[in-house]
């Protein structure tokens, strides 16, 4: 079998703009757009979506511009429509423990009724109690009970007044204390020198009087103590029965007002009996005072404020289940944070100062995180990790992140959180993390996998086309024309360097209709036409191609050896592809072989200078495996044999060059030049098949590129693996000069096409053995490895046959004598 030579049709696929079946996207604008190929990866997104049960949250595979993110926000929009609008979530002033807020569900809307109605509640205290407190009512009753308590303290005053005079002591009041001072005979109060001028015995009479009166003195201070307690809670009773009423009546027009059945209908009835309490024991905080008002309406904001309503998540308004999308997640912006304010050195912080995170706002829906913001932020994963594990949030944070000691470490009460993740990653981050942590696989039951390709249908170019024009409608472009639409359908297969497939990375044709709308409009255009993907083809490439067009430069100003027609023995061109991230290109680079009479074998240069990476260095191997089965009857081979890659200073990977690289070594064992015109790529497996190799395209295009610049002569072209043949979407020009006969492109199957092609001579092998064939390539390289075998057995008899060499030398033999 012969290498076989391509007709241009074969070259690429072409797509007729008139089977698509329109004349412009225009006429596509209102059609729906599904999941272009991505049937798989819907049907997993829709299960996954609808299972309400826990641990099946979704894990999202695929690459980046595959549509994976805003494909599963569509599909959670959708999802969430169906699903309830989730309650409301709302942190409450426990008055009992005020380090332990309570958190709150109330149906949605219920929660800024709640807020509304107690904001009000404390309007209306503030307002309407002093004017109860102050009215005449009030009045009355506060002058009644305070007048009953002046008499009694009278009378008992009196009758104490008169047992300190039986005892010639005056007994007056001063600032509240008991002031008493000794009387003369004459009733006038005795002097200090006075009273030391007396007898002794008079003074020790004074003395026991004195002890008399305090003791009579306490015992009305016992007497009068009980009327004061009785007279403060008389007022303070009269005050609870002037505002209970109005506190009542707003409490209840609070209650009224939530009028929807709650989960939580008992705890959030006993915070409302904490505030009523709280408000009748500090009713005196909204009396005016005669000293110290400014700390008097500090302490009543303090209280009013602790009795309003922190609403942390409000879904009033909606009509579905949240879908949140978190592209910044921060322990904070994920699971809440408390705000503390700073006082002085102290960091003050109460349960209004608490913030909902993603996950709480989520409670109900849906919530989408990309892997890899999660594993780059330290401790983020473990933390979410433990809160898949029991599906229970609380809000922690001490203010000493806030760079003061927190006077009190609020802990806000834990809640339940129902919320589906959805994860986005890579196939490489997915298995990764499994790997090192197993619990993923049990918490993430859902695998969402996006292809990167997709076999191509007359369905698949119809959505595609839908897609452009959707994308034309959102980004404002103006319309694409069938043949504009044609050329894109044809850059995707080219994308997924396949004939039959298109590339599912819609990023790029979304970028490419963007591009080309620019450029249309630049000349004036009303409608993309092709000649506008085209162009933008080709400034994309302009853009990119700097590093491309130096190399080429390095053969066209002869600093690269490079021959690009001729023969020359053990030398050949081989295909090489570079990748740059965001471009990729072919480049030709020469591999030379050398073989000599030894015992070495075969030497990878570039393996012994650890420049060759493990598959190259596999590639190698193979080659090495499959010549010695070609020549195993010649076996032990005396053969020293080396192959390098020519001035390639950067390192070599893959094994798409062991083709070339074993036409190089049969090219120098048989003597027979191998045509440089010809350049090589294929990988080698070690029955001889030639095996598909990736960056087709762009080898054979960076070949004929530097072809072209030295001159097409019509002996040039590529020789690649024939099962690659439906992976060619080469440009429209390699396929004009192939059509012209200025350049050819083969296939081969087995690498005995290729030697037969490049050399011109017979094969020699069959059935993937050599046959000895005279005059064949592989004929000639068993003579030659004959030859090195002779050698080598006669260089061995001479070392033998060397003066001073010790007796007793065992001698080699070889039963293999040609």
């Amino acid at each position: 079998m012969s290498a076989t030579a391509l007709a241009p049709s074969q070259l690429r696929l072409t797509i007729d703009p008139a089977g698509l079946g329109f004349a412009s996207t225009a006429e596509l604008q209102d059609l729906p757009l599904p999941w272009i190929g991505q049937e798989r990866a819907e049907a997993a997104a829709r299960f996954g979506l609808g299972m309400e049960q826990p641990d099946y949250n979704l894990f999202v595979l695929g690459e980046v511009g595959s549509g994976r993110t805003s494909l599963l926000q569509q599909a959670m929009r959708q999802a969430a429509a169906q699903r309830p609008v989730p309650p409301d979530l709302c942190y409450l002033h426990d008055f009992d423990a005020p380090e332990r807020p309570r958190a709150l569900r109330l149906p949605a809307g219920q929660g800024r009724v709640l807020r509304q109605g107690m904001e009000q509640v404390t309007h209306t205290l503030q307002a309407e109690i002093p004017k109860r407190l102050d009215g005449a009512d009030f009045r009355v009753e506060s002058e009644r009970i305070e007048k009953a308590y002046q008499e009694a303290e009278a009378q008992a005053f009196a009758t104490l007044d008169a047992f300190a005079e039986t005892l010639h002591f005056r007994l007056t009041r001063d600032g509240g204390h008991m002031v008493f001072t000794l009387l003369g005979d004459t009733g006038q109060p005795l002097t200090e020198s006075e009273a030391h001028a007396l007898p002794r015995e008079r003074r020790a009479e004074i003395d026991a009087a004195e002890q008399r009166l305090r003791a009579e003195i306490a015992r009305f201070l016992d007497t009068t103590r009980p009327l004061e307690r009785q007279r403060d809670e008389a007022l303070e009773q009269l005050r609870r029965q002037m505002a209970k009423p109005l506190l009542d009546h707003a409490l209840q027009e609070v209650r009224n007002r939530l009028r929807k059945q709650i989960k939580d209908t008992v705890k959030m009835g006993q915070w409302l009996e904490q505030v009523q309490r709280e408000v009748l024991e500090n009713l005196q905080l909204f009396v005016p005072a005669e000293s110290g008002e400014d700390e008097r309406k500090d302490l009543l904001d303090e209280l009013l404020a602790r009795c309003h309503v922190n609403l942390a998540v409000d879904n009033d308004g909606q009509t579905a289940a949240p879908v949140l999308i978190e592209d910044n997640p921060q322990p904070r912006s994920l699971f809440g944070s408390i705000e503390y304010q700073a006082d002085a050195d102290m960091a003050l912080a109460d349960f209004s100062g608490i913030r909902a995170g993603s996950l709480l706002k989520a409670h109900g829906g849906f919530l989408m995180l990309h892997l890899r913001d999660l594993v780059g932020n330290e401790g983020l994963w473990e933390r979410l990790r433990r809160f898949l594990r029991c599906s229970r949030l609380q809000i922690e944070e001490g203010g000493a992140a806030h760079g003061a000691t927190a006077a009190v470490a609020l802990q806000p009460e834990a809640v339940d959180v129902q919320v589906k993740l959805v994860l986005i990653g890579s196939v490489e981050e997915y298995y990764a993390l499994q790997e090192a942590d197993p619990e993923v696989a049990r918490r993430f039951r859902v695998k969402v996998d996006f292809a990167e390709a997709f076999t191509a249908t007359p369905q698949t170019r119809q959505t595609t086309a839908v897609f452009v024009a959707h994308t034309g409608k959102k980004r404002g472009l103006p319309d694409f024309s069938a043949a504009a639409v044609a050329r894109m359908l044809e850059q995707t297969h080219r994308e997924a360097d396949d004939q039959k497939r298109q590339s599912a990375l819609f990023a790029q044709t979304e970028a490419l209709a963007i591009e080309s709308a620019a450029l249309c409009r630049a000349r004036g255009g009303a409608r993309v036409e092709a000649d506008d993907i085209d162009a933008a083809l080709q400034a994309r490439a302009l853009r990119h191609s700097y590093p491309e067009q130096r190399l080429h430069e390095t053969i066209t100003d002869g600093e690269r050896l490079l021959a690009l027609s001729g023969q020359h023995v053990g030398q050949i061109n081989a295909l090489t592809q570079i990748d740059l991230g965001d471009y990729r290109f072919g480049f030709p680079v020469r591999i030379t072989a050398r073989a000599y009479a030894g015992h070495e074998g075969l030497l990878n240069i570039e393996r012994e200078v650890e420049m060759s990476g493990p598959i190259h260095d596999k590639g190698v191997l193979i080659l090495h495996s499959y010549l010695m089965a070609l020549f195993g009857h010649i076996a032990p081979l005396a053969l020293n044999a080396s192959i390098v890659f020519e001035q390639e200073y950067s390192g070599v990977e893959g094994d798409s060059a062991s083709c070339a690289e074993l036409y190089a070594l049969l090219s120098s064992l048989s003597g027979l030049p191998l045509a440089q015109g010809i350049a090589v790529t294929g990988a080698l497996n070690q029955h001889g098949e030639v095996l598909p190799v990736g960056g087709i395209n762009e080898k054979i295009e960076g070949w004929f590129r530097a072809c072209e610049a030295a001159g097409l002569d019509g002996t040039q072209g590529a020789l690649i693996p024939a099962r690659n043949r439906h992976h060619l979407m080469l440009e429209r020009r390699v396929a004009e000069a192939v059509a012209q006969g200025r350049f050819h492109i083969w296939t081969a199957a087995h690498v005995s096409d290729g030697i037969a092609l490049l050399t011109g001579q017979a094969p020699g092998m069959q059935a993937g053995m050599a046959t000895g064939e005279e005059g064949s390539v592989l004929g000639r390289a068993e003579q030659q490895l004959r030859a090195f075998r002779r050698a080598c057995q006669a260089a061995g008899r001479t070392r033998m046959r060397a003066p001073g060499r010790l007796r007793g030398t065992p001698r080699g033999t070889d039963d293999d004598t040609p």
